[in-house]
């Protein structure tokens, strides 16, 4: 691992990497584009706008969405196949967690 590390610091030296490296002001990568700082700051304040402005509409949507009613569907038949219990429950002729008007 030394000898690598020692390797590639020799080479970088070679090339005129390391002096150019230590003399010069670190200079800026550019990827994609070129643009100025104030373009940078101008398109993130842009997507910043845009971002708040996706939060306020999804939030009205969702509020809207959820002040809405629902549509409540009728109980369905009582048919003779369902619920058939041979034995009374431990806690009683319902389920556990169900409660209903006895007459």
């Amino acid at each position: 691992m030394a000898t690598a590390i020692l390797r590639s610091g020799i080479r970088s030296a070679l090339r005129g990497g390391a002096s150019a490296a230590r003399g010069s002001p670190a200079t800026k990568r550019s990827f994609s584009s070129s643009s100025s700082a104030q373009e940078e700051a101008a398109e993130a304040a842009k997507w910043e706008k845009i971002t708040y402005v996706g939060i306020a509409a999804c939030t009205a949507l969702a509020t809207y969405n959820l002040s809405q009613g629902h549509p409540h569907h009728d109980e369905p038949p009582a048919y003779t196949y369902l619920h058939i219990r041979n034995k009374e429950f431990p806690w009683g002729p319902d389920g556990l967690f169900e409660k209903k008007d006895h007459h």
